[in-house]
């Protein structure tokens, strides 16, 4: 895994000639100046739990952001996979690892000790585990950023909004990575939107129609829960579906569009055309949902992962009076108001959001993006709901049901598995007219 794009910097002459909706943190970036400490010298110590390629990712980058930190910890229950991204981080951020033996964990309870170690943490396993990890870092009073989506089921969704409040009363910083959110681009187009530029808004469309991605056969001697969390993407309880851990991007800009509602109600429909093999798990490769908003404004969202398809991620808005088009390579808007935009090859989203929080953590600024983590995630948690059951489902009604799908007494790799094969090795898959969209269907 390579992160040499991962720190090339914008110039300060291009970025203030190409984007107006820049912050002042963004503007550091621009530059290629660090945040620094307001004392010049406290060092803050990171600790990363989830060392996959985007936990590792998201490590280098909180390294780029703020050059007082340092990494400080690990955990992953494959140690392979957390000795490796060291080997990674140290190339790349020479002098800045320091990680010995005894603050490199594997088993399932070294988050716990990951956190009490550091200032800051990242938390970048496998969905599902998002909820309970969170709760544990804001109960010791660590600064967070974890990664999207940040549950995998509605009681998950509950007990993160819960601890962002905990968060927020202990006045600690909560970063949530929805990258779009801090890249110009999208903050200018959006702000147009809001602006009027389009007239009132009447439909929304999000897109994460791409490339698919094999499932992990299963290795000789593992325990079945160790299978699924190795092939964690697979499985509805760990990732929650790809148009949960995947389309959450396109759901949370049409949110974003719409001022921070959601939807109230969600009509869908998915399956399986081509994930037939027994290492794709249970997961859909195609969902549609029709969501519609409290004003009656219509969001249209597809998420598809079958090879040889056409691909498409994007998201657009019509109006009244035109449209505006958020491409990956170009922005535009039609009408009266008529506009287009490069998309700048170096505007990393990835890279840009960790300035923020850590100028937040250096100078007490306001910073708690996990309500709005939660609430693009549980968007797109109750389109699930809807595909697998194929039933209409209002917001109200999937927050009262509190479906949980996430186990919290998993202590090793021998605890028993909540989803089990069949004697051919393949496990349930929701069916719509079947499963009921507010409880467990495996």
């Amino acid at each position: 895994m390579s992160h040499s794009n991962e720190d090339q910097f914008l110039t300060r002459r291009n970025f203030v000639e190409k984007t107006s909706a820049a912050s002042a943190t963004t503007l550091a970036l621009a530059a290629g100046l660090p945040v620094h400490a307001t004392n010049g010298s406290e060092t803050l110590k990171l600790g990363l739990v989830g060392c996959g390629g985007r936990g590792a990712g998201a490590a280098n980058q909180a390294l780029t952001a703020d050059d007082k930190v340092t990494l400080h910890a690990m955990c992953d229950v494959d140690r392979e996979v957390m000795d490796k991204a060291r080997d990674i981080l140290e190339k790349n951020k020479t002098g800045r690892i320091d990680v010995p033996e005894d603050r490199k964990h594997s088993d399932f309870e070294g988050y716990k000790r990951v956190i009490a170690e550091c200032d800051v943490v990242i938390l970048a396993t496998s969905p599902g585990f998002r909820p309970q990890h969170f709760e544990e870092a804001v109960a010791q009073g660590k600064h967070v950023f974890m990664e999207k989506p940040v549950a995998s089921d509605v009681n998950g969704i509950k007990r993160v909004i819960e601890a962002g409040e905990a968060a927020k009363a202990k006045n600690l910083k909560v970063a949530v990575g929805l990258q779009r959110r801090h890249q110009p681009g999208y903050q200018e187009w959006i702000k147009r939107i809001q602006d009027g530029a389009i007239g009132e808004i009447r439909t929304i469309r999000a897109l994460w129609n791409g490339s698919s991605r094999p499932g992990k056969p299963r290795m000789e001697g593992e325990s079945e829960l160790e299978y699924q969390i190795r092939n964690w993407y697979y499985f509805t309880w760990l990732s929650g579906d790809h148009n949960v851990e995947q389309h959450v991007h396109n759901l949370d800009v049409a949110n974003w569009i719409m001022g921070e509602q959601h939807p109230v109600k969600a009509r869908g429909m998915g399956g399986r055309e081509v994930r037939n093999a027994p290492e794709n798990g249970q997961i859909y490769d195609h969902h549609f949902v029709e969501y519609e908003y409290a004003d009656g404004t219509l969001l249209y969202s597809q998420a598809r992962q079958i090879p040889e398809c056409m691909r498409d991620i994007s998201e657009s808005a019509i109006g009244t009076l035109g449209r505006a088009n958020l491409m990956q390579r170009e922005f535009t808007i039609s009408g009266p108001n008529k506009a287009s935009k490069q998309f700048r090859k170096n505007e990393n989203g990835h890279q840009l959001e960790h300035y923020p929080f850590f100028e937040a953590i250096r100078k007490d600024l306001p910073h708690n993006e996990a309500k709005r983590g939660a609430l693009a995630t549980m968007t797109a948690i109750l389109g699930r709901m809807s595909n697998y059951s194929g039933q209409d489902v209002t917001w109200e009604d999937a927050m009262a049901s509190n479906q949980t799908l996430v186990p919290d007494d998993l202590v090793d790799f021998s605890s028993p598995a909540p989803v089990q094969p069949d004697e051919e090795g393949r496990y349930p898959v929701a069916v719509p007219g079947v499963t009921d969209p507010f409880k467990v269907w495996y």
